[in-house]
């Protein structure tokens, strides 16, 4: 990641890669493990659920990602219930002590609604969440781009939230841009380093660089990459995307006009009548 990047502090931990990819819909876990190494990313995010964790063969997924280089985010992601988030989290946790990873001591919450738009169930979502930080988790909350329910999930405790850009692998990039810069003005006044993670539907790389350009503090992305016919190139595209939109988003647009203004003056131009 680029030196004029700094980095970014989710619940006590710190990535100079902003990076989150996750680690499904891969043709294989080889495929998985050099998009993973393409895209630099530090964080990595494995759905807990027993039968994510293995392939048709009976190879371990854990065994293809090493707990030395990377961080993992265990998610909740599968769970249509409060109770079932709750106790995937309390899973992935024990199952990530068992690895010595730090990861162990946060999570990625997702409750969802229903299994055809897989669009975050809000009253799940907040009832699980207020659970797992009383149970010491740092939590990251998956949720819509709805700006109200993105501020009571701040102010329940979650350590970063997650507005969707557009459903989960829909790759329609981010559908509500208004809606984002919303939650991020005001999930920012007066905190401007709390961390806002744009997560689901991005498509291609110029999705992850709008996400950016809005403010975003990272991206948290897995069917662009693993869905592309060249995993390994998209990766690298992603992770050159985020570095960009960030870098233009603090440099700063120019204001956009309906006339065209003239690169050069025309002041004192030879030939020009004044």
């Amino acid at each position: 990641m680029s030196s004029m990047i700094p980095k970014i502090r989710i619940g006590g931990f710190e990535f100079s890669n902003r990076l989150f990819v996750g680690t499904g819909k891969y043709a294989t876990y080889e495929v998985m493990q050099q998009s993973l190494a393409a895209c630099g990313c530090e964080v990595v995010t494995v759905a807990v659920r027993r039968e994510r964790l293995m392939d048709t063969t009976g190879r371990n997924i854990l065994d293809f990602i090493d707990p030395q280089q990377y961080t993992l985010l265990p998610n909740t992601a599968g769970c249509f219930t409060a109770d079932d988030a709750i106790r995937t989290a309390r899973l992935g946790r024990e199952l990530l002590e068992g690895l010595e990873n730090p990861g162990a001591s946060w999570v990625k919450l997702e409750v969802l609604g229903d299994k055809k738009t897989l669009l975050p169930d809000p009253l799940g979502t907040l009832e699980a969440l207020k659970v797992l930080k009383a149970e010491g988790f740092a939590v990251l909350c998956y949720t819509s781009d709805d700006p109200i329910m993105a501020m009571r999930l701040k102010e329940a405790g979650a350590d970063a939230v997650m507005p969707a850009g557009s459903p989960i692998g829909s790759g329609q990039g981010v559908l509500n841009p208004s809606a984002i810069r919303i939650i991020l003005e005001q999930l920012k006044e007066g905190d401007a380093a709390y961390p806002i993670i744009v997560d689901a539907g991005v498509g291609t790389a110029s999705d992850v660089a709008i996400a950016m350009e809005l403010g975003a503090d990272g991206v948290l992305l897995n069917t662009g990459i693993a869905g592309a016919k060249d995993p390994v190139r998209m990766a690298v595209a992603m992770r050159q995307a985020l570095e960009a939109g960030y870098l233009a988003h603090h440099a700063g647009r120019i204001p956009r006009k309906l006339y065209a203004t003239a690169s050069s003056p025309i002041e004192g131009v030879i030939g020009v009548k004044e």
